[in-house]
Order: structure tokens, then C-alpha cells, then sequence
């Protein structure tokens, strides 16, 4: 691993890498996207932000594995064919951290009615241009205090899933309950990762994402769950006023700050300095993220789906792998369509079988690719803003708070013109 230039890259990153990167807009569509192994790795590189939410919530909050799955596959199949770069979907962290804390509120019913009442505000807010007003509340200083923020945040909780004493998501206790083999198997995986982040021929994300599935199989990870093979059910979802009104309350309000900052300014901005000058950088903002999100999550939640986003963190989780191309959101959203159609519950069991430790490598990869970009910034003053958005993001549960606090300090010493 070596630095080159705001954030941590590594030999992927190289000038021939940069090349295939900034490809043409206006050359054959197909110019722009890769699909080989090192770009596969890549779009396995945001698995440790995906499945710990979206695991918990089809386990707690009782959705259909074959919503959730199809939904995430077709948003990033859209999603590669619209902005051609390795553009991540994440699930709503604010809501999905809300929801698995407090199933009995927020059922399947109030979910879907969340992805609906999502979808609606990004859209209106694309169209009528209200989110680039609100883009302008996001400085270079508070943008790269969410992005130092979330990639801290990544660390501690990969920190905490490798040295959890569970090994699996799902709860199954697996043939060393409550032992050290999920700390001893994430140490042996993060220097795996370590020395294979150099490798084209065996990609590190593939190689984490495989032994973590064999390794989670051995260890008897699969438990008393079956293979069923074929689509779990796909209901349309009726919603009564009182859905409606939970999701918009309990987890839409504490959603919003963090999409506008992190999905879409911050997305942006991440998409900015990891593919500089590169003509595909023209659909590459913020409006545009609230629009993809808008189009995708409106049908999504009237079937019940895990509401989605774009994210900075996943985008240079992607990245961090080896993704450079559209290729990485095709060939994963792909992979999440087979599985849901084909595959079912099936597919869903095979996932759980990554052990949390596994997971928790890829958040620290994605976190060491986050942090650095604060260095781009320049004023002590900067820093202060910056600095303060990420200790209160760890302080207080609720990031939202944070990026309000650091906006209107931000804004407060540059009106003032104090110096620090």
C-alpha cells in the first residue's frame, strides 16, 4: 500500500490504471466498463458496508430475501449503465440501524412505506434543484469531515466484528461458540488482504469473500438453515396512515442530513478525487445521485425492499478493491439478480455464511481509503471544522447531529473571518 496523492491506493491505481479510468465519454458505451478480476474484487469491496444491514434486517425485520436482493441488483445494474464509474448502492444506514433496533415500530409494511416517502423527496428535490441549494451548505471542510467521520466509523465497527466472539450474523452459534476463532480467522484474513492488494491474478476481495465462505461453511455456519432454491415471495405493500407516518418521524427525518452529505455532495465530491478529469465526471453529482436514488427507491419500497443510496464509503470501498469501471455495478448487480430470482433463500444462506470478522476486513479497507482525504485540506481553520464533525459522528449515535453542528460552525468562522 503506498500514498499517491489524497488517498490511499495501491498498485491497481498505477498511471496504465488511470488511463483505463478516463476513458472517453463519447467513445462505444462498452469502452467504458472492464469485467475481469481485479474489477470483480472491486465489486466485492463494499460487502462489509451491505450485508451487516441488510443481514440484520431481513433476519429481524422479516423481508423477503428476494425483494431486497433484486432491488439492490437492478439499482446497481442501473447504476453502472448510467454513470459508467464504480458507483456503490448501500442501504440507508440510519434506517437500518433504527429499524433493527426496534422491530415491533418499524415492520415490513413501515419499511416499504420509508423507501416510498424516500424516493418521492429525492426526486422532488433533483427536479426542482433544491438539492444543489442545499449542496452549498456542504464546504469542502464539512465534506471532508463526513468522509473522515464514516471512514472512522468503518474502522471501529470492523474493529468490533473481528473481535466479536460470534462468528456469524445470523445468530448461529456455529462449532466454537463464544471463542477466539472469529478474532484468529479476521487477523488471518487482514494479512491476506494485506499481501494480495497487489495481486491481479487473485484479487484481494475475492480471495476475503471466498475463505470467508469456505472458512464460515467449516465451521459450521450453516446451522439447521436449508438450501431452498427459487424466489422467496414478492408482495405489493399496502400502506395505512400510521406507516406513513412512523417512517417519516422515526426513520426519514434522521435519513435525510446524511443522504444530502454523504450520497450525494459527499459521492460527488469522493467521485471528483478518485477519477480526476474524467469526462464521466459531468453525471457524477449530486443532483444526479438524488435522482438515480429517487427513480430506484419509489417502486423498491411499494415492495417492501431495504430503502438504498449511494454512499462515499461504498465508493471507496470499490475502489479500494480494484474497481475503476461501470463493470464492478454491473457484474454485482448481476450476481444479486441471479441470486434473488434463482436462488432465494438459498442464496441469502450463503451470505450469512461470511463470518463477521471477514466483514469487518473489508470496513477497515474502506475505512484506510476515507481517511486520508481530509490532507487535501489546507487552513487550520479547515481542519477545526472537519475535525469536530468526526469526533462528534463518533460521540453521538446520530450523524445527522453531526453534520448540522460542524455546518453552522463552519459557516459561523467564516462569517466571523476567525482564525485559528
Amino acid at each position: 500500500m503506498k500514498n499517491s496523492g489524497n488517498v490511499i491506493v495501491d498498485a491497481a491505481a498505477s498511471t496504465a490504471d488511470q488511463t483505463e479510468s478516463n476513458l472517453p465519454a463519447n467513445s462505444s458505451i462498452w469502452d467504458n466498463f472492464r469485467f475481469d478480476r481485479v474489477e470483480l474484487a472491486g465489486s466485492f469491496g463494499d460487502l462489509g458496508t451491505l450485508l451487516p444491514i441488510v443481514v440484520g434486517m431481513i433476519l429481524i425485520n422479516k423481508l423477503s430475501p428476494t425483494t431486497v436482493f433484486l432491488s439492490f441488483g437492478v439499482f446497481y445494474l442501473f447504476t453502472g449503465f448510467f454513470f459508467r464509474l464504480p458507483v456503490p448502492v448501500q442501504p440507508l444506514k440510519a434506517v437500518g440501524a433504527i429499524a433493527i433496533a426496534f422491530p415491533n415500530q418499524i415492520t415490513e409494511s413501515v419499511i416499504g412505506a420509508a423507501g416510498v416517502i424516500f424516493g418521492v423527496l429525492l426526486l422532488l428535490f433533483s427536479l426542482t434543484g433544491f438539492v444543489d441549494k442545499l449542496a452549498k451548505l456542504f464546504t469542502q471542510p464539512v465534506v471532508r469531515g463526513i468522509q473522515l467521520a464514516l471512514g472512522l466509523v468503518f474502522l471501529k465497527k470492523g474493529i468490533e466484528l473481528i473481535v466479536d466472539r460470534n462468528l456469524f450474523l445470523s445468530g448461529v452459534a456455529g462449532m466454537f461458540p463464544d471463542s477466539a476463532v472469529n478474532l484468529i480467522l479476521g487477523l488471518a484474513v487482514f494479512a491476506m488482504v494485506l499481501l494480495l492488494l497487489d495481486n491481479k491474478k487473485l484479487p484481494a476481495a475475492i480471495a476475503a469473500v471466498a475463505v470467508g465462505i469456505l472458512g464460515g461453511l467449516a465451521l459450521g455456519g450453516l446451522g439447521d438453515q436449508s438450501f431452498k432454491f427459487g424466489p422467496t415471495d414478492v408482495r405489493l405493500m399496502s400502506f395505512s396512515l400510521n406507516d406513513l407516518w412512523v417512517a417519516f418521524v422515526m426513520l426519514i427525518l434522521p435519513q435525510i442530513p446524511l443522504t444530502i452529505g454523504n450520497a450525494c455532495v459527499g459521492t460527488a465530491d469522493t467521485c471528483a478525487m478518485l477519477f480526476k478529469e474524467n469526462p464521466l465526471l459531468s453525471k457524477a453529482t449530486a443532483g444526479k445521485f438524488a435522482l438515480t436514488m429517487g427513480i430506484a427507491n419509489l417502486p423498491a419500497g411499494l415492495f417492501g425492499a431495504v430503502p438504498m443510496c449511494h454512499g462515499t464509503g461504498g465508493l471507496a470501498a470499490h475502489y479500494r478493491f480494484g474497481a475503476r469501471t461501470g463493470g464492478a455495478p454491473l457484474m454485482v448487480g448481476a450476481i444479486f439478480v441471479v441470486m434473488a430470482l434463482a436462488f432465494g433463500d438459498a442464496g441469502f444462506v450463503v451470505l450469512t455464511l461470511l463470518p463477521n470478522s471477514v466483514l469487518g476486513v473489508l470496513l477497515i479497507f474502506a475505512g484506510l481509503e476515507l481517511c486520508p482525504l481530509i490532507r487535501s485540506l489546507k487552513a487550520n481553520e479547515e481542519y477545526f471544522v472537519a475535525l469536530l464533525i468526526s469526533g462528534i459522528a463518533l460521540t453521538v449515535p446520530n450523524m445527522a447531529w453531526a453534520f448540522g453542528i460542524g455546518i453552522v460552525v463552519d459557516i459561523f468562522i467564516r462569517k466571523a473571518k476567525i482564525k485559528i
